[in-house]
């Protein structure tokens, strides 16, 4: 068994409206409240974070499966959107969607079929989506063409 350790480290040197930045290994941005919260959206937010830790699990999940399973792809883009909802002052994460956009450089009935069988799966397998589950819908909405 391995277990990874990631590490953040955060400054707020204000209040709520004011502006921190966070710092990791390969990351180092500003943060703050966006405007649609009625924050200064100075750099990122946990809202974008929370959708960015989602959508680029998601979507290397589905290359590996791609990759293991040989599909031929010729490219895989994705949109991906966090839903948040703000009932009586309670700020609640409701759901994420991915549009992952499949491309594959062979087309058939049963590449389609297998290509959406792992599109599906990739969702399930994704550590993010797992750790989320029950709080957070995630779901997928794939368009899959061939070139």
């Amino acid at each position: 068994m391995a277990e990874h350790r990631f590490h953040l480290k955060a400054d707020w040197p204000g209040h709520r409206n004011d502006v921190g930045e966070i710092e990791t290994a390969n990351l180092r941005t500003k943060v703050s409240i966006p405007p649609e919260m009625d924050g200064p959206g100075i750099g990122t937010n946990p809202d974008e974070m929370l959708l960015g830790a989602a959508a680029t699990c998601y979507i290397i999940t589905l290359a590996a499966m791609l990759e293991r399973s040989r599909m031929d792809k010729q490219s895989l883009t994705m949109e991906s959107e966090g839903i948040v909802d703000v009932t009586n002052q309670v700020i609640t994460y409701k759901a994420i969607i991915h549009r992952p956009k499949l491309i594959l450089k062979n087309g058939s009935d049963k590449e389609m079929k297998k290509a959406q069988k792992l599109i599906d799966k990739a969702e399930e397998s994704c550590m993010i989506s797992r750790a989320i589950k029950g709080n957070v819908h995630v779901s997928v909405e794939p368009l899959i063409t061939f070139e």
